[in-house]
């Protein structure tokens, strides 16, 4: 499998910018990907230590939407939480702190 591949995104949410001030990061990524290809690729692309990675499928849903209120299928996907060394930082998830001043 390709590392680049691996990482589908960055999950941004409240609870996940709650989480990152922990050192703790949220990500999608692909079903098939396991726990040590997830460390691996986070280490190489960030340049951080990971300690720590949980990982969580989320089941498709149902959506109503548009006019007609026709029904879609959301996909499931694969949320992995990695929990890194303290003192380091993934760019991604800094809220630019600094501008809101």
């Amino acid at each position: 499998m390709k590392n680049v591949n691996i990482i589908l995104g960055p999950i941004i949410s409240e609870k996940s910018m709650n989480d990152a001030a922990n050192n703790r990061y949220h990500f999608k990524v692909l079903k098939s990907a396991n726990k040590r290809e997830i460390k691996k690729i986070i280490e190489e692309k960030f340049k951080v230590n990971v300690l720590k990675i949980a990982t969580v499928t989320v089941k498709g849903r149902s959506v109503k939407a548009g006019v007609k209120r026709l029904e879609i299928l959301k996909p499931s996907f694969k949320k992995a939480f990695v929990t890194i060394k303290a003192g380091q930082k993934i760019g991604l998830f800094d809220a630019g702190s600094e501008g809101a001043k």
